[in-house]
């Protein structure tokens, strides 16, 4: 069972985080629109509070489906994002926003908007030898600001990722390409990325541009939403029915 934590009051908008973090990375972005949106965050297969769900791509999505609000804004950040593209190709929503995210993490012949598989494989590995000190290493190069860091920090020794759910991000992350799927979906789409990211290189933009996509782009690394500047309404641009809560 998927655990899952619901606040607010407005349109249902809802956050997917990343490999190896658990939704405690989204509390200053819900404390800070949570009196204009009805959030609910999840954690991830594995992740956090959530327990364990064999498999790949597919029953990860599935399962994160089962717990869905009709029709919601989905938010999904790095892992997160890639599971939510898989996921508007499955059901309905309102709009999609993809947050230091792509289609398709790892560089092939055939895709130039990647990261390659080797240094990726590299990072990985790192962060396993030690997950809680290794995450909180990368968090420390994504701000500066002492009080997100010490909240950051506090989240990834509080709920630390099972060993199974590592691995299966880490594949699902590695052998997934959404690129044909994404293309198809017509719902509204909104990418923020930053610019200094090294798991998303910025270059992507220019394949968003070229197929219509909204971009934003922060003076940030892989966490963009950190920034000071990042601000959701702008991004949330759909038109409140209480019929759909």
């Amino acid at each position: 069972m998927l655990y899952s934590n619901t606040q607010g009051i407005g349109f249902d908008l809802v956050l997917l985080h990343g490999w190896g973090f658990n939704s405690e990375l989204f509390t200053v972005l819900i404390d800070d629109y949570k009196n204009q949106y009805r959030i609910t965050k999840i954690d991830l297969p594995g992740h956090g509070r959530s327990a364990n769900v064999d498999g790949g791509l597919d029953e990860w999505c599935d399962e994160i489906i089962k717990i869905l609000p009709q029709n919601p804004i989905l938010l999904g950040w790095s892992l997160g994002g890639l599971l939510a593209i898989k996921i508007a190709s499955k059901i309905t929503l309102s709009k999609l926003i993809l947050v230091a995210s792509t289609p398709n993490f790892v560089q092939t012949n055939l895709w130039e908007f990647g990261i390659d598989a080797d240094n990726f494989e590299q990072f990985s590995n790192a962060l396993q030898l030690n997950l809680s000190k290794g995450l909180k290493r990368f968090t420390s190069l994504q701000t500066k600001d002492k009080s997100k860091l010490k909240a950051l920090n506090k989240a990834i020794e509080q709920y630390p990722a099972t060993t199974q759910a590592i691995n299966q991000g880490l594949e699902i992350l590695l052998n997934t390409n959404l690129k044909n799927q994404f293309k198809k979906l017509s719902i509204p789409i909104e990418v923020v990325l930053g610019k200094y990211d090294t798991l998303v290189p910025i270059k992507i933009s220019h394949w968003y541009h070229q197929n219509n996509i909204k971009t934003l782009i922060f003076n940030t690394g892989h966490l963009p939403f950190l920034h000071q500047d990042f601000a959701l309404s702008s991004m949330l641009e759909v038109e409140y029915n209480p019929n759909n809560t």
